[in-house]
């Protein structure tokens, strides 16, 4: 897939007639309302006609290649779906995708199924991907973009090589949602722990997230001394592979200290930045990792690099994760990391708060496995 995506889907406007003939006659369940997209099931076929709509709570055109569908749905669209044993007859009738442009209905080809959720049987979310992906043309007629006044900023850039707590704190309560508070969170009682830390467990108390998704700052009560009893283990990777640590002595913690990662049973490697910088690296990783709207390219040059980044503000700060050296590119709504083990194939993730923050990078002659803009 490329960022222009293929124009080869015919602009096909749906009647009555054609969907009769797409689902081989009439049809034998439906019309069904899932998620605000209307499902038809037939003998040779099914059709799912969507809203062009942009809302991530809706079913419809996520991107150039993806359709979603939010659940729940009624039996049998789920056992249409997902029902059928892979490689029977009825788990490869085509899926056919279209969406409602006002009076009228284009259709957009056809769809397989990618992955799927369901609950006690019951579909409640499916992904279906374009077997001839939309070009961008296409893709904005379909799902128009929208351009929301209140992206995160960037005001926390200002004060990473300042006032380090203001820049966490800004960083996070602009990505993050407060969740059903009114008033900011009352500071930390007294502890023995880093300042740092005490920061982002007064933070996390509205906005959990800020805790990690893909890795995990430890909740306060399951921090623990490693084996030797040396180290406060307080974040860890998301399979048990490696693991960050703090020096711990029955002294008062250190204002700053050095982060300590650490693999298995390997000797630990100093992170390049202290607590106070790697909360917030920790915090961008994080935020882009667990984004709802994501740009996911191959393998990139140092050239292609430097052409993706151009336009992006570069975070001043130390290389973050020592098994590959990441540093943080940001925009408005956007976080990108840019990581390499060799210096010279990086592997790059962007993610944003909303797909318009992505839009600037849709025209880059880059080959992406995913892109939401």
């Amino acid at each position: 897939m490329t960022g222009q995506g293929s124009a080869a889907i015919p602009a096909l406007l749906f009647d009555e007639d054609h969907v009769s003939a797409l689902i081989g006659g009439s049809a034998i369940a439906g019309p069904f309302i899932v998620g605000g997209a209307s499902i038809v099931i037939g003998n040779a076929g099914t059709v799912i006609v969507v809203e062009s709509s942009d809302a991530p709570t809706m079913s419809g055109v996520w991107s150039a290649e993806e359709v979603r569908l939010i659940g729940p749905a009624p039996a049998p669209v789920t056992e249409r779906l997902v029902g059928s044993p892979w490689g029977t007859d009825e788990s490869s009738l085509p899926i056919h995708i279209a969406v409602r442009l006002g009076e009228e209905i284009l259709h957009l080809g056809t769809a397989k199924l990618s992955q799927a959720s369901t609950s006690n049987g019951v579909l409640t979310h499916c992904e279906l991907r374009f077997e001839a992906s939309l070009s961008r043309q296409r893709l904005n007629r379909v799902r128009p973009l929208r351009f929301p006044e209140d992206l995160p900023g960037l005001e926390w850039l200002r004060n990473v090589n300042g006032d380090r707590a203001a820049a966490l704190e800004q960083f996070v309560s602009g990505w993050y949602t407060a969740e059903g508070a009114t008033e900011p969170p009352a500071a930390c009682s007294p502890s023995r722990l880093p300042a740092g830390l005490r920061q982002l467990y007064r933070l996390a108390k509205q906005r959990p997230g800020a805790l990690g998704t893909q890795n995990s700052i430890l909740p306060e009560p399951d921090l623990h001394t490693d084996h030797l009893g040396e180290m406060l283990v307080f974040g860890v990777e998301n399979q048990g592979g490696f693991f960050w640590s703090l020096l711990w002595t029955l002294d008062g913690a250190e204002a700053d200290p050095t982060v300590w990662f650490r693999e298995f049973d390997e000797e630990p490697i100093a992170e390049q930045e202290p607590l106070s910088g790697f909360l917030i690296q920790f915090s961008l990783f994080e935020a882009s990792m667990s984004a709802d709207y994501l740009a996911l390219p191959r393998t990139l040059t140092v050239a292609q690099v430097a052409r993706l980044t151009e336009a992006l503000h570069l975070v001043p700060l130390g290389p973050f994760w020592p098994w590959a050296p990441t540093h943080f590119y940001v925009a408005p709504g956007l976080v990108v990391h840019v990581s390499s083990e060799d210096g010279e194939e990086f592997d790059v993730w962007a993610g944003a708060s909303h797909r318009s923050a992505l839009a600037p990078l849709a025209d880059l002659p880059v080959d992406w496995i995913r892109f939401d803009g």
